[in-house]
């Protein structure tokens, strides 16, 4: 009886020992907060799901990244130092958000006419990869993406200058240069104000890409479209981590989000113009009238920009940095693009 005993004790104890070996065993699971201000469902907050669901597959759960969308960890203009801070691992949100955190990066976001979003985010990431920026020595930068040229969406018909002069116009960022250098009334709204900032006539339009008519519901409070090709500016969106997070990280872990990020670059440069398209057709719709700048009116509003890049290019450089070669940079690969 006793030799049962002892051998029951014994096989228990044994049993203990393994199974506290499998625990220390086991590996790490890295548990990530992913903060977006993009509302839940906008593609772009879907496409990051996605990628960190395809992520989590990769590495076989060990990395677990939960997506907070709707600016509710971090608003839009704080979205970027509080990835630095480690409030969230991870954001998403637009370099227009903090004006000046970005002097070299935010050249992307000016009117250079861009045909689309795709090429857009293409050059976005090329000049990133390029510049290597310090201004992102903060944080690890994963990737940027930024949508097609950006429209004038408005409550009341803007067919030229004359007309868009003295009107309150939403912008942020180089947008609001833009809106300013046209002769109007630049006031600066995040897009998840945007909309009853249009509904209750506090701005009689908004520059932005068309998706955002869409995605933001924004085509539900404005009446016209209209296109101006010299405006033809982005909105860029980074995509980035915070450093202690990223260093603290398994080598093999790091190649397989470096992988699975470069396969979705392109996925939300396609995304801008999906849902341009989308946002196109859903004000079509609604019945809203579009319009564009005849050929004499955007030559004069390409000339009223003008001036923006020579200022911005002295006043980069007097910070030391590449302003000119920045500006030529991203001409050049517009180039490749036939533009």
């Amino acid at each position: 009886m006793k030799r049962i005993t002892l051998l029951t004790i014994v096989v228990l104890f044994s049993a203990l020992l393994f199974t506290g070996c499998e625990k220390k065993d086991a590996p790490k699971v890295y548990r990530l907060t992913y903060s977006i201000f993009f509302p839940p469902v906008h593609i772009h907050t879907k496409l990051a799901i996605q990628w960190a669901e395809e992520i989590e597959k990769r590495t076989d759960g060990r990395v677990k990244i939960e997506v907070f969308p709707g600016s509710v960890l971090s608003g839009a203009s704080e979205n970027y130092d509080c990835v630095a801070n480690g409030v969230s691992d991870l954001g998403m949100s637009g370099l227009a958000y903090s004006k000046g955190l970005f002097p070299l990066t935010e050249c992307l976001d000016y009117p250079m006419g861009y045909p689309n979003g795709a090429t857009a985010t293409r050059i976005a990431n090329a000049f990133l990869e390029h510049f290597k920026p310090a201004e992102f020595k903060d944080t690890h930068i994963l990737f940027l993406h930024a949508h097609g040229p950006g429209i004038l969406a408005s409550t009341k018909p803007i067919e030229n200058l004359d007309a868009f002069k003295n009107l309150s116009i939403r912008g942020t960022g180089i947008s609001s240069e833009i809106i300013k250098c046209m002769g109007g009334n630049a006031v600066g709204f995040p897009q998840g104000e945007t909309f009853e900032a249009l509904r209750k006539g506090v701005v009689q339009g908004t520059l932005c890409p068309i998706e955002t008519l869409k995605g933001w519901k924004q085509g539900e409070v404005i009446s016209d479209i209209t296109t101006i090709p010299a405006i033809g500016y982005t909105t860029t969106m980074f995509v980035t981590m915070n450093l202690k997070t990223w260093n603290k990280l398994p080598d093999d872990i790091k190649q397989i989000i470096t992988e699975v990020t470069q396969e979705w670059i392109p996925k939300h440069g396609q995304a801008w113009d999906d849902a341009d398209t989308e946002g196109r057709q859903f004000v079509t719709e609604l019945g809203r009238k579009f319009h564009a700048f005849s050929p004499e009116e955007n030559e004069k509003t390409r000339k009223l920009l003008e001036p923006m890049f020579e200022a911005w290019i002295k006043e980069t450089e007097a910070k030391g940095l590449p302003g000119r070669e920045a500006v030529e940079f991203i001409r050049k690969e517009l180039e490749k693009d036939g533009k």
